[in-house]
């Protein structure tokens, strides 16, 4: 990596296969923190997983349904929600738009287990 990035990266260098959902890794850009800024349709969302560092929500647009280790909560636009380190949880759309979420992980790499595969 050099010491003068390229800016402003671009969507499509983050862009996750043919999704919305873009994937920012800091370690790739000098930074100590990553996270997934989420578009998501109604009834989406991933399923429960955990990471060995804390993540932080920010609902952006919609609604999302947070379930933090068996406690689900409603997350609406504006609101911002934080899940412990190792615990299980994972979001749905619930609305009936669009759902724009960041999800800011504590970490320079993205580093996932999830319950059950994906």
């Amino acid at each position: 990596m050099s010491d003068v990035l390229d800016l402003p990266i671009p969507f499509a260098a983050l862009r996750v296969g043919a999704s919305r959902t873009m994937r920012f890794e800091g370690k790739d850009y000098g930074s100590g923190i990553s996270f997934f800024f989420v578009d998501n349709d109604p009834g989406m969302g991933p399923g429960l997983h955990r990471h060995p560092y804390t993540e932080t929500w920010t609902v952006i647009e919609g609604e999302a349904t947070i379930t933090i280790d068996g406690r689900a909560i409603v997350a609406r636009a504006g609101d911002t929600a934080v899940v412990a380190v190792n615990t299980w949880h994972g979001f749905t759309n619930t609305g009936d738009g669009a759902l724009r979420i960041l999800c800011i992980h504590d970490s320079p790499e993205i580093i996932q287990e999830f319950l059950y595969e994906e």
